[in-house]
């Protein structure tokens, strides 16, 4: 007797359509993506993966896991507050629940009183003002890059843009600033050195072509030792006697000084000093949603709001939602994790060590996107074996943990206290998998 193809053993794709539970997906998932997870089950099969009278519960595991988004929650047990990897800051609740309401039709650009088109960002501006008064008017715009890029371009382009080579920035996957910069049509007027920059070396390169002066923050390092550079202040008397713009790109986002990170500028204290246009990110040490923030001199600030290119980097109204209640609501987790109590990252610490029977080690966490390089943020966490990493990364819930020194460790700072029993729960998971996979190997 002929043999049976096993591939014509394989169910049919209109009869797992059929079943139950695939069409319940079939009203909260698109017809591509359900008709997706049954073909590659059936090429699983087809080729030998899987046998065919296992396609139907591969199928049915699949629809029941698949969500409309491929993004998962993560539980951040890094100790790294911004953590550009995990989308940087995670947002309040009040932030959360204004995204949400502005998910719908909203007044974004719309005077509800007499019917007639207002300002975008209305709202986001009021609160920015409000919280950095010493600013005279606010932009927002999609990201930090795209700050940097307007002002540059509206101020600076077919002309020069002065910067020190000891800010010649490169930060996170190769994105070098002088590189944004002169993608605008400006070009870089290079002035000092590396390690030691002059007001001298300023006031010789000004010029008629001169379109601004550009401070940019270091981000992700310092230079320490035989070092010089020109302070805000000084430099704000040279350009504000020539004429010229005097911008600062700060990034990290602190609207204030904060005394938990002495090094860390702010955007008052840069405009306090004679900044006329301060940059700062607001999904760093804000805590809010991706944005880039424009703060400064009114005259300044609407000429750049004027230019084309602002129609389009402008952010849109979930995010311009977001900023406006991070600005203006509770404190946002990012800064709860900066001044969270050592005592009490302690006790809990130590309950789920006394639960897991592991050990607590001391562990300096950090600020992270660029913030604050090199400052730490002492701590504690959990020693775990290095082997329970990828376990805890892909298990239920997601948790992330640092891998080091032959150690994975899990620092708690970032952690809500209300999620110490999800760690708990992840961790014992994740334990018994070692386990099992060492049971498997030696076997």
């Amino acid at each position: 007797m002929d043999q049976v193809d096993p591939r014509r053993l394989i169910p049919r794709t209109n009869d797992l359509l059929a079943l139950p539970a695939v069409r319940e997906a079939r009203t909260r998932l698109s017809e591509a993506v359900v008709r997706d997870l049954v073909r590659y089950a059936q090429d699983q099969a087809r080729r030998g993966e899987l046998a065919p009278a296992d396609v139907e519960a591969a199928v049915l595991a699949a629809v029941a896991g698949r969500t409309a988004t491929s993004l998962r929650p993560v539980l951040n047990a890094t100790g790294i507050i911004v953590h550009t990897n995990l989308g940087r800051a995670p947002l309040s609740a009040a932030a959360v629940e204004a995204l949400v309401a502005a998910s719908g039709y909203v007044d974004v650009e719309l005077n509800l009183a007499d019917g007639r088109r207002s300002r975008r960002g209305a709202g986001a501006r009021a609160a920015l003002l409000a919280a950095c008064p010493a600013a005279e008017d606010a932009l927002v715009v999609n990201n930090g890059a795209a700050a940097l890029v307007l002002a540059t371009t509206a101020l600076a382009a077919g002309r020069e843009v002065i910067l020190s080579r000891g800010e010649l920035v490169e930060i996170g996957a190769g994105f070098r600033l002088p590189d944004l910069i002169e993608s605008t049509g400006a070009s870089l007027h290079e002035v000092g050195t590396t390690n030691r920059t002059h007001l001298r070396d300023y006031a010789d390169a000004l010029g008629p072509d001169t379109g601004c002066v550009l401070k940019i923050h270091p981000s992700n390092f310092w230079v320490d030792g035989f070092t010089s550079a020109v302070g805000l202040d000084e430099l704000s008397s040279l350009t504000s006697a020539q004429g010229v713009p005097l911008v600062a790109d700060l990034g990290s986002g602190l609207l204030a000084p904060d005394p938990h990170l002495p090094r860390e500028p702010d955007v008052a204290t840069a405009l306090a000093h004679g900044a006329d246009v301060v940059i700062a990110s607001g999904d760093k040490l804000l805590g809010g949603p991706q944005a880039g923030l424009l703060l400064g001199r009114k005259e300044i600030i609407e000429r750049l709001s004027r230019h084309p290119l602002a129609r389009a980097v402008r952010a849109d109204k979930l995010a311009l939602a977001a900023l406006e209640a991070t600005v203006a609501g509770e404190a946002p987790p990012v800064v709860q994790s900066l001044h969270a109590d050592p005592g009490e990252l302690r006790r809990r610490t130590d309950r789920l060590a006394g639960a897991l029977g592991v050990p607590v080690v001391p562990h300096d966490g950090r600020v992270g996107g660029g913030g604050a390089p090199g400052f730490p943020l002492p701590g504690w966490a959990l020693r775990l074996p290095e082997g329970i990493a990828g376990h805890l990364r892909t298990g239920e819930p997601a948790v992330l943990p640092r891998v080091h020194d032959g150690a994975c460790l899990l620092d708690l700072r970032c952690v809500p206290a209300a999620d110490d029993g999800r760690i708990l729960e992840a961790v014992r998971q994740a334990l018994a998998a070692l386990a099992s996979a060492g049971a498997g190997r030696a076997g």
